[in-house]
């Protein structure tokens, strides 16, 4: 049968950690430093001793010897993190009281320690671990490893946050916790968790923006919010290709009911100018009535340009599934044409063909063609990273994902929140960004070239 944790620690690891122990070791070395709970380098893993290893390898053997099991609730791994964690405590009461214990110097010194009290933290690699906080008798301790009032230890918000923006609901986290931690999170604590980044979420879309953008995507998703009853809410989404190529969301927004708004989308722009946006070259849009005047507004010198994906996709809308590739491929003539004559005799030809069996296509590009053909006139290698919106896609599908797991949420703000975890979560190695902006860099030369009048004077040294 496993041991529990008491068969554990203390009384069966006692002689293995009278020497200097692995414990000891970590506090005195760096790996916990006194009166933090930070390492040396939070960005290196801590490196043992030799004399750490031979430690651990020993108390490795006596745990195997005795049918202790490694992990779970009554493994080694958790009694040695109980040690880590009181032994960190106990020496940052000795920097409180400025002596250690037993010591003659803590005599008539007018405060000493005062017994301990039992309190049980949350961990993100064992789980729930009691373990024993000390105290002094002039209650001036204040502990930094484990703080007052503090109940989890690690990344245990970080995993909830992630969780979260995956689109699990609450529910769904604290089972989480409890299948693979065997530990207790409520609902409510779960959501006060997430409710930390609101006040992150306000900063972040306040956050000044670059001066000129090459490249300003804006879109829509629809999210239900259920405010009396539950209806589809837009929440808009701009994202910016600055100069140099880096892709960065630019804002959330939520919508008011009935639509996707021209209007509103004014109102967005408006507040990217007075974040410091003075310039964009393009904004691709998906078409909507009246929002080429929304950006006029805003950015007078700014190319519209419809979106080819939303186009096409709408296309497919008014067709059989059986056709869709015979479809797709009669399109690419169109928006790979070198010129825009070019690209209305493609269109003719479409037409022809597609015009008697599905004529909603052709008066659907015909109402489009102003906005489509704009970027026809440009560098190919303009043409082609407009034209190309995967990675934009991919981030919508990201949104689309954890709002569709979701279903539908109680206030607007719990849907902002989810909406914008799930923008701090993505490309968190940067090798997708990395990747986007080496996508981007042919195109940047021909933007510095066909839009050099424009350009900050800095892009020029």
């Amino acid at each position: 049968m496993t041991e529990t944790l008491a068969g554990v620690s203390p009384s069966n690891t006692e002689e293995l950690l009278e020497q200097p122990s692995l414990a000891e070791a970590a506090v005195a070395g760096g790996v916990v430093a006194k009166g933090t709970n930070e390492v040396d380098d939070p960005g290196r893993l801590a490196e043992p001793s030799e004399e750490e290893l031979a430690i651990a390898r020993e108390l490795v053997r006596s745990a195997r010897s005795r049918g202790v099991a490694m992990t779970g609730p009554g493994g080694m791994l958790k009694a040695l993190t109980k040690t880590v964690i009181e032994t960190a405590l106990d020496e940052e009461m000795t920097d409180h009281l400025g002596y250690d214990r037993h010591d003659r110097a803590g005599h008539g010194s007018g405060n000493s320690r005062n017994g301990t009290r039992s309190k049980t933290v949350l961990t993100d690699n064992v789980g729930p671990v009691t373990v024993e906080v000390p105290r002094d008798r002039d209650s001036t301790f204040d502990p930094v490893i484990v703080k007052k009032r503090q109940r989890r230890l690690g990344g245990v918000d970080t995993i909830v946050l992630s969780l979260v923006a995956k689109g699990l609901t609450t529910g769904e986290v604290s089972a989480h916790f409890e299948e693979i931690y065997g530990a207790s999170l409520s609902k409510d604590t779960i959501s006060r968790i997430t409710d930390r980044v609101i006040g992150e979420m306000t900063e972040w879309m306040a956050r000044p923006l670059e001066q000129v953008y090459a490249a300003v995507f804006i879109d829509a998703i629809y999210v239900k919010v259920r405010d009396g009853q539950v209806a589809n809410r837009p929440f808009y989404v701009a994202i910016g290709v600055d100069l140099a190529g880096r892709k960065d969301v630019l804002g959330l927004w939520a919508g008011a009911g009935g639509g996707e708004s021209a209007k509103f989308w004014l109102q967005v722009l408006t507040e990217l100018r007075n974040r410091g946006v003075e310039d964009v070259f393009f904004v691709i849009c998906d078409g909507l009535k009246g929002l080429p005047d929304s950006v006029g507004a805003a950015f007078p010198q700014a190319v519209v340009q419809t979106c080819v994906i939303h186009l096409i996709r709408n296309t497919f809308k008014y067709a059989s599934k059986r056709y869709w590739g015979q479809i797709a491929a009669d399109l690419k003539p169109i928006y790979r044409a070198p010129t825009r004559e070019a690209a209305w005799t493609a269109f003719e030809e479409f037409e022809e063909k597609w015009g008697k069996p599905y004529p909603a296509i052709g008066q659907l590009w015909r109402n489009a063609w102003e906005q489509f053909v704009p970027f026809l006139d440009y560098h190919p290698e303009i043409r082609t990273v407009l034209c190309s919106t995967n990675a934009i896609e991919s981030m919508n599908a990201r949104y689309r994902r954890a709002i569709t797991v979701r279903g539908h949420f109680p206030t607007e703000q719990a849907a902002l929140k989810c909406l914008y975890l799930v923008t701090r979560s993505l490309d968190p190695k940067g090798t997708g960004q990395a990747r986007w902006t080496m996508r981007w860099k042919p195109a940047l030369n021909a933007f510095a070239i066909t839009f050099g009048d424009r350009m900050p004077k800095a892009e020029h040294l």
